[in-house]
């Protein structure tokens, strides 16, 4: 291998009002020809700042301040704006994280193909048309003369993520930056999608700065990994030897927050706490004075025994995609008898791939979906479903959600306290406004956040941070189930480490039934009692979580287990 990439005391500067930040501070690094380079740390570590800097789409008004980036002899900071657009897309491109936002939903993919081919090559309508279908063709799109014509929404996500990639190499770029590319998908599309990359790097001589906050996937496919923290280098060499002997303590602690497919752990340890921590050891937290406050007043609204809840024979059918005017469309079906229990004060783990009706299943039991067919109960007692569900019948207030993305779930336009005392006042949990006040700072900080933010927005808070606020905004509604849909897959591993021990925490504390939706079989794993596979709509297999994970019985789970990436060897 030769070396593509150098980059040698890098310094990436954002000046402000307050004074300059100091993004990245003299990182070295190499990609060689061919190879793999994962780029892992924290948020906020600066692995997409490297990114950034090397492509020439650093976010105004940061600059590189310092260091050197060559890219097979040419000095990247030399060159003027004219000439750093040409390079872009041509010798280097970027795979994004969210393929939906890279690509153009007005546009259908064969528009898009050809305006890229076009941009950089000298090709006439006709042969832009074949280099592209070649291109989708050789990511693994199948048919690609004929889905060429489809718009982006008419795709999948791990599809869309295939075009995206045949944008990227359709110029043949020596240089591919990745930043997050598997991080909404599935586990078998993830797994695909990794193959794609390594078979790219290796047959085309590609070199890769892949950035992931998820090490399993640096384990799977990374030659080399460089491990950040606060803009610095920690950590470098084969993967292998870091991810499995790592000799810096804040890799170790990383490590150590990972979850492991192999075995359940009690706790996650936090990458800020000392490496020397046994994560099998439980770390419950001191209560404050107004933790203790929140954790009675949660207490008193909680039923001495925990609660149940089951759904059976859940069937819910979609409008179909009319072919004909002339022909009633086929119903798509998204759950076919589908049957479930959540046991009390247990949690409930729910995989599958994407598609696999994880999510309508929630929208189900919160009901926002009426199903077509089957029944749900809440201790014996059966809930109306869908719109029969009034905004004020109190199971509303008995399931909670908890969704993904925390920004997107909590309102921009309002303050914290606003969006938390909400529950108290819909539910008629509270009617003093004082008091109000007083139980929302109790439970911020009960979930580990400072009572005095109570005043700001949701933008003002990590990634991590608003989850905690989206768990305690559910915690006021004195829930007895709590359902969680995806809620840490957006999140780096010492930030889901910290949201996944508080939810423990919760659990056991409150005697909390939850159910946990997740495509992260490891997560999954630390997380779950009970177990429950669907596909296509289906219950594959079901029963004790670590049953499952031991001796899984159904063919499909064989295979999920066998697709997840683990960060450690067997």
């Amino acid at each position: 291998m030769s070396t593509l990439l150098h980059i040698e005391n890098l310094g990436v500067t954002f000046p402000s009002r307050h004074g300059e930040f100091q993004a990245l501070s003299a990182v070295d690094l190499q990609v060689q020809r061919g190879q793999i380079h994962g780029l892992v740390g924290q948020s906020g570590a600066g692995k997409s700042t490297i990114g950034a800097a090397v492509i020439g789409l650093l976010s105004a008004p940061g600059y590189v301040s310092s260091g050197q980036l060559i890219l097979d002899g040419l000095d990247l900071r030399s060159l003027s704006p004219v000439q750093a657009h040409e390079l872009r897309g041509d010798r280097i491109s970027m795979i994004f994280q969210d393929p939906q936002t890279s690509l153009n939903p007005l546009m259908t993919v064969e528009q898009q193909l050809i305006e890229t081919i076009q941009s950089h090559r000298d090709l006439d309508d006709d042969a832009a048309r074949v280099r592209a279908v070649e291109l989708l063709t050789e990511t693994g799109i199948e048919n690609a003369s004929v889905r060429i014509k489809a718009y982006p929404h008419q795709f999948s996500g791990g599809m869309r993520q295939r075009v995206v990639i045949a944008l990227a190499i359709c110029t043949d770029p020596e240089l591919i930056i990745a930043d997050e590319p598997t991080t909404a998908l599935d586990v078998a599309v993830q797994s695909q999608v990794l193959d794609l990359i390594k078979d790219l790097a290796r047959r085309r001589d590609i070199g890769f700065l892949l950035i992931t906050h998820d090490i399993g996937v640096i384990a799977q496919v990374a030659d080399v990994v460089t491990v950040l923290r606060d803009g610095k280098l920690i950590e470098h060499g084969p993967t292998e030897q870091v991810l499995q002997n790592p000799s810096e303590s804040y890799t170790q602690s990383l490590m150590a927050a990972v979850p492991r497919l192999d075995k359940k752990l009690a706790r996650f340890l936090n990458p800020e706490e000392t490496s020397e921590l046994d994560p099998d050891i439980s770390l419950q937290r001191a209560p404050t004075d107004r933790g203790e406050m929140a954790e009675e007043w949660l207490m008193a609204g909680v039923a001495r025994e925990a609660s149940s809840l089951r759904a059976d024979n859940i069937t819910v059918k979609f409008a179909g995609q009319r072919q004909s005017l002339w022909r009633r469309p086929e119903p798509f079906v998204a759950l076919k008898n589908v049957s479930v229990e959540a046991r009390a004060a247990k949690v409930l783990g729910i995989v599958g791939e994407s598609g696999s009706g994880k999510s309508t299943l929630a929208k189900v039991i919160t009901g926002l979906i009426k199903p077509h067919g089957g029944t749900l109960s809440l201790d014996g007692q059966q809930l109306p479903t869908g719109k029969t569900r009034s905004r004020n019948h109190p199971s509303r207030r008995w399931v909670q959600m908890v969704f993904q993305d925390p920004y997107s779930s909590l309102n921009a336009r309002h303050r914290i306290g606003d969006i938390l005392a909400e529950p108290l006042q819909h539910f008629s949990l509270e009617t003093d406004a004082t008091k109000r006040r007083q139980l929302v700072q109790a439970t911020l900080e009960l979930v580990g956040l400072d009572a005095g933010q109570i005043d700001r927005y949701p933008h003002q808070f990590s990634g991590g941070q608003r989850q905690r606020i989206a768990i305690a905004r559910a915690l006021l509604a004195r829930p007895k189930v709590l359902l969680c849909d995806e809620p840490t897959s957006a999140l780096d591993v010492s930030i889901q480490a910290q949201v996944l021990n508080l939810l423990k925490d919760l659990q056991a504390q409150f005697g909390l039934t939850i159910i946990f939706i997740s495509h992260n079989l490891a997560v999954v794993r630390q997380m779950a009692d009970d177990i429950v596979v669907l596909r296509n709509g289906q219950v594959v297999e079901s029963g004790d979580s670590e049953l499952f994970f031991s001796q899984p019985s159904a063919e499909y789970s064989k295979e999920l287990l066998a697709l997840t990436p683990s960060a450690f060897s067997s």
